[in-house]
């Protein structure tokens, strides 16, 4: 049975639809209000407050602290300053990947990973005879996601911090609400936004400084529905939706190597040694059968399929899941994943996975779609990713 974060007291009393989820234990809300739009609208135009504790978090410590990341990691822990965060994956020994989090280097050999799923017994195997001390902070540590263009604004009037000048996937110390803060320049919406990593104890307390201040600049406690929608959106892959874990496939075909998702930038073949490095040579030699894209879908086409029924068209109120065939003609050559309406693209989108002779941006395709139980074909122009990516994402805020 799931149980509250450490934010639970505070968002359960806001949470007027009752609409959770569970999310690794947790009881994380799926929308507080009975529809998604302010939420995601906050996320885009204001200022959006998301609990995202139930992340795996570890920290990484001791004298082979960076031997150990890199080992395990794809991208070079030795290019990262400290201070720095990177997104990154992990591979098994055939180069298939096993994760995908961020990496916050703290200090020297000090380090705070995030995970979708439980990898200590992983860290553990790969760090045996080192001098690295592996802890699991997840019951501990406690994180919020600020994410939108006022988040900014509203985190220099709360935080003693330097948040002016933080860069993009940076972090800084301080305090909020008198409480020790640890605050990176990340967030998982593809738009300027922060985390804020604070002790389990005190969490309340920040949330309360946040939520008293985010009056001015429009917060609203934001679920996992309006954030799906962003990160389709931001191109952003998601664990057990977009790809299977290595150690989760049943079968080959769910199994995928970095250059397949599209990480193919977080492998850097030129490091020391770590695991799956054999694998990801041939692969970045000899090329991978398939790749991740965006499908921009012709919704004047989806329309028409409608009217033919004699039925309203009505764009999809929330991300659908739901794996769906991609065509070429009349063969299949990959499936969409995550398939959402983009408020602000107006645009149906969606991210698939699609044979790499048809992955070249403008390759017209068509996607499936069901309406009163028969299966459509929809046209579809592959983009390249993110289909959204504003400028003030990574630009220092004024």
């Amino acid at each position: 049975m799931p149980i509250g974060t450490a934010f639970h007291e505070r968002t359960f009393p806001l949470c007027q639809s009752l609409n959770y989820r569970e999310w690794s234990g947790y009881y994380t809300v799926s929308v507080y209000e009975v529809h998604h739009e302010h939420e995601y609208n906050a996320i885009r135009n204001a200022a959006a407050l998301i609990d995202i504790t139930p992340l795996y978090k570890y920290l990484i410590t001791g004298r082979d602290a960076t031997k150990l990341v890199n080992r395990i990691i794809t991208r070079d822990i030795n290019k990262v300053a400290k201070g720095q965060v990177i997104y990154c994956c992990w591979c098994d020994e055939q180069g298939k990947v096993v994760d995908d989090g961020t990496i916050t280097r703290l200090d020297e050999n000090r380090y705070r990973w995030t995970a979708a799923e439980p990898n200590l017994r992983w860290f553990h195997q790969n760090g045996l005879n080192m001098d690295v001390q592996i802890e699991d902070i997840s019951e501990q540590t406690a994180a919020l996601a600020l994410q939108g263009p006022t988040s900014a604004r509203l985190l220099k009037t709360v935080a003693e911090a330097e948040i002016a000048n933080l860069k993009y996937f940076r972090m800084t110390s301080g305090k909020i609400a008198g409480v020790p803060v640890d605050i990176s320049r990340t967030g998982y919406t593809g738009d300027v936004g922060y985390e804020i990593w604070v002790d389990w104890e005190n969490a309340v307390k920040v949330w309360d400084a946040l939520s008293a201040a985010g009056r001015r600049f429009d917060l609203h406690p934001t679920g996992m529905l309006a954030l799906d929608v962003a990160r389709v959106e931001a191109g952003l892959l998601l664990l057990d939706v977009d790809y299977t874990s290595s150690r989760k496939a049943l079968i080959p075909s769910q199994k995928y190597s970095p250059y397949e998702l599209g990480f193919g930038k977080m492998v850097h073949l030129q490091k020391e040694n770590f695991i799956g490095r054999s694998a990801l040579v041939k692969d970045d030699s000899q090329g991978v059968e398939r790749q991740f894209v965006g499908l921009e879908l012709d919704w004047l086409e989806i329309e028409a399929l409608y009217e033919s029924l004699g039925l309203t068209p009505a764009a999809p109120s929330q991300a659908s899941r739901a794996h769906v065939p991609v065509y070429s003609g009349n063969r299949q050559v990959g499936k969409a994943t995550s398939t959402t309406w983009s408020p602000v693209l107006k645009k149906m989108i969606a991210l698939a996975s699609v044979e790499s002779v048809h992955s070249k941006p403008g390759t017209k395709l068509q996607m499936e779609v069901t309406i009163e139980a028969v299966r459509q074909k929809a046209a579809g122009t592959v983009v390249k990713l993110p289909f959204f990516n504003p400028p003030r994402k990574t630009v220092v805020p004024v």
